[in-house]
């Protein structure tokens, strides 16, 4: 039998037939093709290296986070030590800068090392003891064992500081039980960029022994444009002659005041 008389044989089918048939094949053509995207679509957001799926990712983190003012150069003058891992992590979770989540403004502390402490190198006048901050990370804290001149100062750019932000800078000490010798009050000072001063006395013999007190120095408000320049912030007590004893100073905290944020 040869094939045309094959074709011959097989029935024909009519128009409308034909007609639904076609419909058929080509939803589900349409099927396969559409569940095909969909699966290369899904590998490429799945995907680190697909760059519709980076497209995506750094969309979505743009709409989702406000970066801080001035973050680049922050983090690009930062001394990270970077020979291990635990060193970088201390370095990384000591606080030096942080982000205030309601205002997304910038903070900073000071850290007793970072400050000019008269006599600070000399062992007889001052020990260099490690304090936990958070996240049981240690830090180096100043404690006086005995001095009759008190003298710290910090000096700090206000150009890393959030523009528009009403900030209040503070002293965080402790005082040992007992600590003596601070009848006479300490001087705190506050010298703007502008060399406006804000200063005033406190009478540390009224605090609470034996935990960390923030004991304030000035507040400001940064300017929108945010020029920047460099800020003093003092602590100093050597005219009443007596000596002293028992103070542990951990640093200076620069923050957005709480109440205006």
């Amino acid at each position: 039998m040869t094939p045309a008389a094959t074709q011959a044989t097989q029935p024909i089918m009519g128009g409308g037939q034909l007609q639904r048939q076609y419909s058929q094949k080509q939803s589900q053509g349409n099927q396969s093709e559409a569940k095909q995207s969909e699966n290369i679509s899904n590998m490429v957001e799945r995907s680190g290296d697909g760059k519709l799926g980076e497209a995506k990712n750094r969309a979505s983190a743009a709409t989702q986070v406000k970066l801080p003012h001035n973050w680049e150069a922050i983090l690009r003058e930062a001394a990270i030590e970077r020979s291990s891992p635990d060193r970088q992590c201390n370095q990384l979770f000591s606080g030096k800068y942080w982000v205030d989540r309601n205002s997304n403004s910038n903070c900073f502390t000071l850290f007793a090392r970072d400050l000019l402490i008269t006599w600070a190198d000399d062992p007889r006048y001052w020990h260099w003891p490690s304090v936990t901050e958070t996240r049981d990370v240690t830090v180096e804290a100043a404690e006086l064992l005995a001095v009759c001149w008190l003298e710290v100062h910090g000096n700090f750019d206000t150009a890393k500081l959030s523009p528009g932000t009403l900030y209040e800078v503070m002293f965080v000490i402790m005082l040992k039980d007992p600590a003596v010798g601070w009848e006479v009050p300490v001087n705190f000072r506050l010298t703007l960029p502008n060399r406006v001063k804000q200063e005033h006395k406190e009478n540390l013999m009224t605090i609470p022994r034996l935990q960390w007190i923030e004991i304030p120095v000035g507040e400001f408000r940064t300017s929108p444009e945010n020029i920047g320049g460099n800020m003093e912030i003092s602590m100093f007590e050597y005219e009443g002659g007596t000596w002293k004893k028992g103070l542990i100073l951990k640093g200076v905290t620069i923050r957005p005041k709480s109440s205006t944020t």
